[in-house]
């Protein structure tokens, strides 16, 4: 009978524990969704037009408005590597030349040679100014990106911080209903207490 406390007090107590993560990992899922989508509105960035390829092929919905939630931030980091490859001929960062060329200072591929490369007034090599755009293009695309995760990790807490609770709550029922059964007072083992045992 004893044992059977124990068991009981254990139940209870593990049920509680989940039911407080569950409860922390709500709160803390919410806050984190709340904060994500009010640091993207603050940006203030807002979708182009419609008549822009980039935006109807990857965010025709939310054409003209503003960016506010993880998946309009993601959208629009893909707008961005749209435009970023328009302007480079569809080259990345990587096959692009460190330096812009003497022979073609239009051409986005530029050089890394620095002897073929076109010189400033100071005889220095003038950087390309395309692969410089890939590297801002990369910094704010990787953080609309995060943004994207960040709300998604938030949401994934809420869902987490749901089953936590449910399932401390089932316990804390479990445990009652299994080991907190008592046997009324006046009967032990089917024969009530005073009555005459019946002799064979």
């Amino acid at each position: 009978m004893k044992g059977k406390r124990y068991w009981e007090i254990g139940g209870f107590i593990a049920g509680g524990v989940l039911v407080m993560f569950g409860v922390a990992a709500i709160f803390l899922g919410a806050n984190g969704y709340t904060t994500t989508r009010d640091a993207i509105k603050d940006e203030g960035i807002t979708f182009g037009t419609a008549d822009d390829p980039a935006v109807a092929k990857h965010a025709s919905q939310w054409a003209g408005e503003q960016v506010t939630t993880g998946d309009q931030a993601r959208a629009f980091a893909k707008i961005m590597r749209e435009h970023t490859l328009e302007g480079s001929g569809g080259l990345t960062y990587a096959q692009m030349g460190r330096f812009q060329s003497a022979a073609n200072p239009d051409d986005p591929a530029g050089t890394s040679d620095e002897a073929a490369a076109a010189k400033d007034e100071s005889g220095q090599p003038i950087a390309n100014g395309a692969r410089n755009t890939w590297v801002t293009e990369t910094a704010l695309t990787t953080a609309l990106n995060m943004s994207y995760m960040a709300e998604r990790l938030a949401v994934f807490g809420l869902v987490v911080g749901v089953a936590l609770l449910l399932t401390g709550i089932g316990l804390v029922i479990l445990a009652f209903a299994v080991f907190g059964r008592r046997v009324p007072a006046t009967e032990t083992y089917g024969v009530k207490t005073g009555a005459a045992v019946p002799t064979v």
